[in-house]
């Protein structure tokens, strides 16, 4: 891999910053930390990440910055079989490759670069890891590739390796956010978790008044949590993620910050079939920031076609084709689905009680989530 400056913040214009009093910015056309893969120079280290139900590596270069790489399991055609539990998917890197496209086209900006990448497993993974758990699990196939499986909940073993052609594989790198030591952040439970057992239903699954209890805990009784939610379930049901089982924020801002869209791996599973419970939080709460309700209007007319300018932003990663067409033309059908909610939630509550102005005036002034 080359070497890059240490991960920053992306910015708009599809630029990083680079460490504080460097050299400044560089235009990464999309990239993240390190080049292509057959490189060499600039990588230093590879060791799994502790925590998660799948594997996944810290990429470490010489310069001392680091990356997520989550490594490719499924192939673009393949859907999630449709006897498998949310909770025991496949993980995939080009879901959150595209997940970083698709949050800057709604005009978001919450989830941390992304990039695809061709890795050398044998020069850039084995031959530079100091893990020596992640080592061991190397091997030659029959197929005389290099393959691996590493060390997590589900998938690795030797029946769920992962295999190079001969030794490179894809994978998806994230820049990591800042050091906690920096800006620590705070966990929270998405009051629309799913239950994650096999017969038990959440609350919010049984009870069609559940937003209103929501609406009335901290920190949804004020600010703008309770539409930062709505915003992360739209993302979410675009995608077809039904893994959002908690969400973070930068806790210096206390209640005036904005959720971080992180880990969208189990995004982009299945083309044929719209999820429509993801949309649970939106049809209960009947509530949207007028930029977004605004957004997906634009994105639902031909001239700005959700799936064409997917499709083209995709095109800048060196993965390309990220997604296949059955996942972009899914995308479009999902987002008539969103609309066709909030008008639902217009003709019932009036648009001035959906639809909430953060365009006009200070933020801190608006309306508490409870109020009709």
């Amino acid at each position: 891999m080359e070497s890059h400056e240490p991960c920053r913040y992306d910015e708009p214009g599809g630029r990083i910053r680079g460490p504080p009093g460097g050299e400044g910015e560089f235009n990464t056309d999309y990239s993240v930390c390190g080049g292509g893969g057959g490189g060499g120079g600039g990588h230093w280290s590879s060791s799994m990440k502790s925590g998660g139900t799948q594997l996944k590596l810290i990429m470490t270069f010489q310069n001392y910055g680091q990356a997520l790489f989550k490594p490719m399991k499924q192939t673009r055609e393949q859907e999630t079989p449709p006897d498998f539990f949310y909770f025991s998917d496949f993980e995939r890197h080009n879901a959150e490759i595209a997940a970083f496209h698709l949050d800057r086209i709604l005009d978001f900006r919450r989830v941390p670069p992304v990039a695809g990448r061709l890795v050398n497993m044998t020069r850039e993974i084995r031959d530079v890891t100091r893990d020596k758990k992640l080592w061991r699990t190397f091997f030659i196939s029959p197929a005389n590739n290099i393959c691996f499986y590493g060390e997590c909940s589900y998938y690795c073993s030797t029946e769920h390796a992962l295999c190079g052609k001969p030794d490179q594989i894809e994978g998806s790198l994230a820049a990591f956010l800042p050091d906690l030591a920096l800006a620590k952040r705070k966990t929270w439970r998405n009051p629309w978790r799913r239950s994650y057992h096999k017969r038990k239903k959440a609350e919010w699954e049984v009870d069609p008044d559940y937003c209103d209890v929501v609406k009335q805990t901290p920190p949804y009784d004020r600010g703008t949590r309770l539409l930062d939610v709505m915003d992360m379930t739209v993302f979410d049901f675009l995608m077809g993620n039904m893994d959002r089982h908690h969400y973070e924020t930068f806790e210096k801002f206390g209640n005036d910050t904005f959720i971080i869209h992180l880990d969208n791996g189990r995004g982009f599973g299945k083309h044929s079939h719209d999820e429509v419970s993801i949309l649970v939080p939106l049809s209960q709460c009947c509530r949207l920031r007028k930029s977004t309700y605004l957004r997906l209007q634009l994105l639902a007319k031909e001239e700005y076609k959700l799936s064409s300018l997917m499709e083209e932003s995709l095109l800048r990663d060196r993965l390309v084709p990220v997604l296949i067409r059955p996942h972009l033309r899914a995308m479009d059908r999902r987002l008539r689905l969103v609309l066709q909610v909030l008008a639902s939630c217009v003709e019932k509550e009036g648009y001035g009680n959906v639809v909430e102005d953060d365009l006009t005036g200070d933020t801190t002034t608006l309306r508490s989530p409870g109020h009709r």
